[in-house]
């Protein structure tokens, strides 16, 4: 059963598929840490991994966003369909080429691996690069260190 979508203000950006919101009622405000469903983008210290971040902020920051919870992740963000405005969250950072589409959160989003297609073919983003490095994989490295 899904959870109802909440309306909450975004109030920070972690990275390009992590934003903290405020969520419910003046004066009984909820912060929740969201990881955007469906996609993962660069590590910070990744190539692009700054822009996708500067992107998300773009979209997001101070903004009203709707949420559309799924899940909780392993370390106890909430995993939501984002809204920023009018914009689908996910959308728009694969579209800019500026995160991965995350097929083990992608079933109900079908369209977004097209869209990764064509971020691919015409190199928009990280996909600029000649062997972009998934952040799943960059996070593996780090962790074999």
């Amino acid at each position: 059963m899904p959870l109802a979508s909440l309306l909450c203000q975004v109030v920070a950006i972690s990275d390009g598929d992590t934003l903290t919101a405020r969520c419910g009622v003046p004066g009984a405000y909820q912060q929740v840490k969201v990881r955007i469903a469906a996609i993962d983008a660069p590590e910070s210290r990744q190539a692009f991994g700054q822009k996708s971040r500067q992107n998300l902020a773009r979209l997001c920051f101070r903004q009203r966003a709707t949420l559309q919870p799924v899940d909780e992740d392993n370390y106890g963000r909430t995993v939501a369909h984002v809204r920023c405005g009018s914009a689908d969250v996910a959308t728009a950072q694969v579209r800019a080429g500026l995160a991965w589409v995350y097929t083990p959160y992608a079933e109900s989003r079908p369209e977004l691996a097209a869209l990764q297609s064509k971020a691919r073919s015409n190199g928009a983003g990280l996909w600029s690069q000649k062997r972009p490095l998934a952040p799943w994989d960059y996070r593996h490295r780090r962790s074999q260190r």
